[in-house]
């Protein structure tokens, strides 16, 4: 996709779903972006997606949708952590767009953050911070441990146990935000406990539709009310596999 085409594209898909405008300087890093990562892709496992009008809209779009809920200004000056966030969902797309935000990008894999570094460096983006860890072991370190006002997760686990990575990083008053489907509410009261255990507490899902005919969805917003109990997080592997009940 040449880029003409692909600022069309995009230009109409953030103003149809989100409501905003780019300016060409951000839709030529979401460009550089989508090539570098449909260019990697060939040789690692980091989307099952590689149509650029699809990765448009299931990965920019939805990643951005959190300006079309909250507003961008809502997140200026916040420190936000995108727990589990593999190719950089969502949280390139949110670094891209809130310059005055202050990002840190965790994931386990090191290949998945070298590719995150090339990512980082060839859009020049100031605002982003990238960490090699288990999710488990991140939020036991003091430079993190309740230190961010917002964590953003993607597809990285149930509610139960992204509960346990997320809330032990928020300070009190802060607010996990995870994307799901909005038929979710076995999930969310499963995870309930957890929660509470936590430090958190549950307010709402805001709901959003992205592709006709395909399920809504919606982010879960979950608030920090108080600080985390130190024993949590548990020990590498121990939340997935043992989820606070």
């Amino acid at each position: 996709m040449q880029f003409s085409e692909f600022k069309k594209q995009i230009l109409t898909d953030f103003d149809k779903h989100i409501g905003i405008s780019l300016s060409d300087e951000k839709c030529q890093k979401f460009f550089d972006f989508m090539n570098l990562l449909i260019e990697k892709n060939k040789v690692m496992n980091l989307t099952a997606i590689d149509d650029p009008k699809e990765i448009i809209v299931r990965h920019f779009v939805d990643s951005s949708i959190l300006l079309k809920i909250f507003g961008k200004d809502y997140f200026d000056n916040k420190k936000i952590v995108d727990v589990g966030t593999g190719a950089g969902f969502p949280g390139i797309p949110l670094a891209i767009l809130i310059d005055e935000g202050k990002f840190v990008l965790t994931d386990t894999l090191g290949k998945r953050i070298d590719f995150l570094k090339s990512v980082v460096e060839m859009l020049g983006l100031k605002n982003v911070e990238l960490v090699k860890a288990r999710a488990e072991d991140f939020a036991h370190d003091k430079k993190y441990r309740e230190k961010f006002d917002y964590s953003v997760a993607r597809g990285v686990a149930k509610i139960s146990v992204l509960s346990e990575y997320s809330l032990p990083l928020l300070v009190a008053g802060g607010t996990m935000l995870s994307y799901k489907l909005y038929d979710c509410d076995d999930e969310l009261n499963d995870g309930q406990a957890a929660i509470k255990t936590l430090g958190g507490m549950f307010h709402v899902k805001h709901p959003y539709n992205l592709i006709p005919g395909e399920p809504k969805r919606c982010v879960i917003d979950i608030g920090k009310v108080k600080s985390t109990p130190m024993k949590f997080p548990r020990k590498a592997g121990t939340p997935s596999k043992d989820p606070i009940k």
